[in-house]
């Protein structure tokens, strides 16, 4: 039986959730079955969530609340939701609980990073000490690539990309990783130096990911690896 991935949807407020159909098409593309999970604050219904779910797949959307980061708010943070956050958190706790496989992709990275004790940079551009000026939020369609990612040998992200070290991706963020996790380690890095992968050597998958591999898996082996290998992980 094909595994069921949920995802939660993208809560922004004036009444709506959603999600990008391209999370769904690449989930379907490695062989799972997408659920989409409403944005609810009560917390009564997440385990019935988790316990219906093989894996879990923390997407993009808006910025993560700062005072989840012990922060005052930047001048340069975005729109926030609270309730997406808490439910976020309180999933990624009860899946690793269980072992169940994580992905994570630019907020959902940024989420597992802070829900494991790590932290992020509100805003790179004024907070990232980096050279060469990389568009992280790039100015044409997120189908194509922007910049590289260095990659670390002897990681899964290595392994998905068929032991390259270096791979091209795509970018529109502008929050990332600052201080890692202590159970976390870096699988990439962009050319700036901005952290771009994360990952838990002794679980059984997670992969945090600060790009977006769902809008390019269609032309790109590397970005269909990534939903390939996290679906077959669910599988069990």
């Amino acid at each position: 039986m094909d595994p069921v991935i949920g995802i939660v949807a993208c809560a922004r407020g004036e009444g709506r959730q959603f999600l990008s159909e391209a999370y769904i098409q690449a989930v379907e593309m490695a062989g799972g079955v997408p659920v989409i999970i409403p944005c609810t604050g009560d917390s009564s219904h997440f385990p019935r969530y988790y316990s219906m779910c093989d894996g879990f797949l923390f997407s993009g959307g808006p910025d993560i609340h700062p005072f989840l980061l012990r922060e005052e708010t930047h001048m340069h943070c975005g729109n926030v939701s609270v309730a997406r956050d808490t439910m976020e958190l309180s999933l990624l706790k009860l899946a690793m609980e269980a072992k169940k496989p994580v992905l994570g992709i630019c907020r959902g990275a940024q989420v597992i990073n802070t829900g494991l004790g790590g932290d992020i940079y509100q805003d790179i551009t004024s907070q990232a000490e980096t050279g060469f000026p990389i568009a992280h939020k790039q100015p044409y369609s997120c189908c194509l690539p922007s910049h590289h990612v260095d990659v670390q040998r002897d990681t899964l992200l290595c392994r998905i990309a068929d032991g390259k070290t270096q791979i091209e991706v795509n970018s529109s963020h502008h929050q990332a990783v600052r201080r890692i996790a202590p159970c976390l380690i870096v699988s990439g890095h962009a050319p700036d130096g901005i952290i771009e992968a994360l990952e838990m050597p002794d679980y059984p998958y997670l992969l945090a990911l600060q790009w977006h591999p769902e809008y390019m898996w269609k032309t790109d082996t590397v970005s269909a690896n990534i939903f390939k290998s996290f679906v077959e992980a669910c599988r069990g």
